[in-house]
């Protein structure tokens, strides 16, 4: 086959908008969801990890932000779905795409861009990309065959195939990864010069050790470059087998691949070919470990291509079990999000999901797991020390009482803690503790370790509720001044605490946060992260929240949960002395 030579395009240029700064534009994005079926919850997985860094960036400051997500509406898949449901591709596609949105509006994730590979934006920019591609020497005709999978949309080598039984009994080769059956298929189709961007991609991926987290997704990628064959890519489908989809510019005959058409989503959501100027390559990519040769080889080689330089990150995510098995509608253990929405509430499936789930390997879930997990840091542990130490028995003038340094003096030393006042060594590692977690909650988000964010405000909060707990400001004697300063000061710190694990949770549980927030009379100006400070007031700074009248009871922050099946405690029941304490 004639195959012209590819001009290798010079380095490109990165955008001026890229720099550090807090003006800095960044667009973070989901991939887009295959619309062949509905919502589960590995793709909610995939939003709400994106959501939680905008929502955090948002908080800093950081900039102009955009967040995409959307729906993946072209390919074989989707024509034989829609065949099997009996109706077209476009009335399959305007179904599931509504579900992905309303699934992804339910669970609060606030997408600032929905993009479907149906619209005409789309579609536009996918032609002009291959016309680039094309004139830039990147494509060549010519005759393909090998073993196609449809489920995966693409031809894989015998390296990654094994021999199998099909359901009939009869040998069938599979995917290795997903087990998929795949068919020899004979093709002649547009290529994609991949093996000429080997060196490229090697040299950008050395020189931004930083572009593929968590760092073992990166060093797979290396491997991937330097050990295995990199065939060159088949980037088309004839047109009589695969009629859904955008046609190749001026070749009727033939279909734009799949892969090449959805991964231009996150050029065309930024204004592609003529406003991405100011937004790319300024973008983070959020994707499942199943997808990330598509994304981070395939997709950096293409843009290459075209003279556009590969996105700033790509964040890599492992799956979802259920109790030890993958997710399967024949095994009839598919995660529905809305039933888990319902009956977990909104923000307790997001704080599962983002708690317990690892990047780095495969997390399991299962019922009892995410209730036990819900109702001990939720329900008991915050809300329960959020309900404690606004109560009208404990905090009678509904107030942000004052703190007084006699009873909390400062020290230099917490470990020291001898001196005339009534704070103990735990107590000084409380304020410790607290005053480090937004600068250590900032550094796991932009680690791509948002479980370890969570994970040390759970220990924080149980710290907190060691420290009411400790010194019992139930007992105290209000007729006596002094006891009174110390009741003040215990309260004081605790709903300082609360104001920072609030402020810190507004990227995984708005709802709850904005309830907690609320309650401590924060106003909305005073919920962001750049200024966020803890208990001036042991510093010698002034605290505007002091003496403030705090804000009407919102009820339970979280309820407790019983297991599906199982009456529902009524949640009056729940407002016992107890409620709260640290397990």
């Amino acid at each position: 086959m004639l195959r012209p030579p590819l001009r290798l395009p010079c380095p490109p240029r990165r955008a001026a908008s890229t720099g550090p700064g807090p003006g800095r534009r960044l667009l973070l994005s989901t991939p887009i969801f295959y619309a062949n079926g509905p919502p589960h919850i590995g793709h909610l997985y995939s939003a709400l990890l994106a959501d939680a860094l905008h929502r955090h960036r948002g908080l800093r400051g950081a900039g102009p932000g955009r967040l995409s997500t959307g729906t993946d509406e072209h390919g074989l898949k989707i024509q034989q779905a829609a065949a099997a449901a009996g109706t077209s591709p476009p009335e399959l596609c305007e179904r599931v795409s509504g579900l992905f949105r309303q699934a992804l509006t339910r669970a609060a994730v606030s997408f600032t861009d929905f993009v479907r590979t149906s619209e005409p934006r789309h579609r536009r920019a996918v032609c002009h990309f291959w016309g680039v591609l094309r004139d830039g020497g990147a494509l060549y005709k010519g005759r393909y065959e090998g073993w196609y999978c449809t489920p995966e949309e693409c031809f894989l080598p015998e390296s990654q195939l094994a021999e199998r039984r099909d359901a009939q009994g009869r040998p069938c080769k599979v995917s290795l990864e997903t087990g998929h059956q795949v068919h020899w298929t004979k093709e002649e189709n547009y290529m994609f010069r991949l093996s000429a961007f080997r060196g490229p991609l090697r040299d950008w991926l050395r020189d931004n050790p930083q572009a593929i987290a968590p760092e073992p997704f990166y060093r797979r990628v290396l491997r991937w470059l330097e050990e295995e064959d990199l065939p060159d890519l088949s980037v088309s489908r004839e047109r009589s087998r695969l009629p859904w989809g955008i046609p190749v510019p001026n070749d009727p005959t033939q279909t734009i691949y799949v892969w090449v058409d959805a991964l231009v989503n996150y050029l065309s959501v930024v204004g592609y070919p003529e406003g991405h100027g100011q937004w790319w390559p300024a973008a983070c990519h959020v994707v499942g470990k199943d997808i990330l040769k598509f994304h981070a080889v395939y997709w950096p080689a293409l843009l290459m291509a075209a003279g556009l330089a590969p996105p700033e990150r790509i964040l890599v995510h492992s799956h979802w079990t259920v109790r030890g098995q993958k997710m399967s509608k024949s095994l009839g253990n598919v995660v529905d999000p809305a039933a888990s929405m319902e009956h977990y509430t909104v923000d307790g499936f997001r704080y599962f999901l983002l708690r317990q789930g690892v990047p780095e390997r495969d997390c399991d879930y299962y019922e009892e797991k995410v209730v036990k997990l819900l109702n001990a840091e939720l329900a008991d542990a915050l809300g329960g020390l959020l309900n404690r130490s606004t109560a009208p028995s404990i905090n009678p003038s509904n107030t942000y009482p004052s703190f007084s340094q006699a009873c909390f003096p400062k020290l230099l030393d917490h470990r020291e803690a001898n001196g005339p006042g009534r704070a103990c060594a735990e107590d000084y590692e409380l304020v410790a503790s607290v005053a480090s977690l937004p600068l250590e909650v900032a550094a796991y988000f932009e680690g791509f370790q948002i479980y370890k964010a969570l994970e040390r405000v759970a220990l924080c909060v149980r710290q907190s509720n060691g420290f009411f707990q400790r010194h019992k400001p139930w007992k105290l004697d209000r007729a006596d001044p002094g006891e009174q300063r110390w009741l003040d000061t215990i309260l004081h710190v605790t709903l300082e605490c609360l104001r920072v694990y609030g402020t810190l949770l507004q990227p995984v549980t708005p709802h709850a946060a904005h309830r907690l927030l609320s309650r401590l009379a924060v106003g909305p100006e005073e919920r962001g992260l750049s200024a966020l400070t803890f208990l001036p007031r042991y510093h010698g700074d002034p605290c505007p929240f002091e003496g403030r009248q705090l804000g009407p009871d919102t009820g339970l922050l979280f309820p407790r949960l019983e297991m599906p099946g199982r009456p529902r405690v009524d949640p009056r029941e729940l407002r016992s002395p107890t409620n709260g304490r640290c397990k």
